[in-house]
């Protein structure tokens, strides 16, 4: 009986191996598929990292999309509290995030009082 014993522990260890390996040659591919974050997971850390290191409020995003390193946005901040709300100051900034959504860089490309709009452009000016 004891043939048996160990015939049978012997499979088992066998099963055991064999799906480790199996589990093993699968993690890679798992990994990098788990560690992209999803699109609205990118906007709520470039948000919450532009506000962490400007100190100003991140209101919107205004512009968004994958790029060979990772992601660019156009982040609406608010620079400038006034009243009424219509005259507070307003920033556009660019922010650049790698594939992982962490923030690489960013800047700013515009400001602007919050009521006024862009100007029209026409015949192509």
């Amino acid at each position: 009986m004891s043939n048996t014993r160990n015939t049978q522990e012997s499979q088992g260890s066998q099963k055991s191996q064999d799906s480790q390996s199996s589990q093993n040659s699968r993690k890679p591919t798992d990994n990098a598929a788990d560690d992209r974050p999803s699109p609205m997971e990118v906007l709520r850390q470039a948000r919450g990292q532009l506000a962490e290191l400007t100190g100003m409020t991140a209101e919107s995003v205004s512009s968004f999309e994958q790029t060979e390193q990772g992601w660019a946005l156009e982040v609406e901040v608010l620079e400038l509290e006034r009243v009424p709300d219509t005259m507070s100051l307003m920033a556009s900034y660019q922010v650049e995030l790698d594939a992982q959504g962490q923030l690489t860089g960013y800047r700013r490309v515009r400001r602007y009082e919050r009521g006024r709009s862009d100007p029209r452009r026409t015949g192509g000016h």
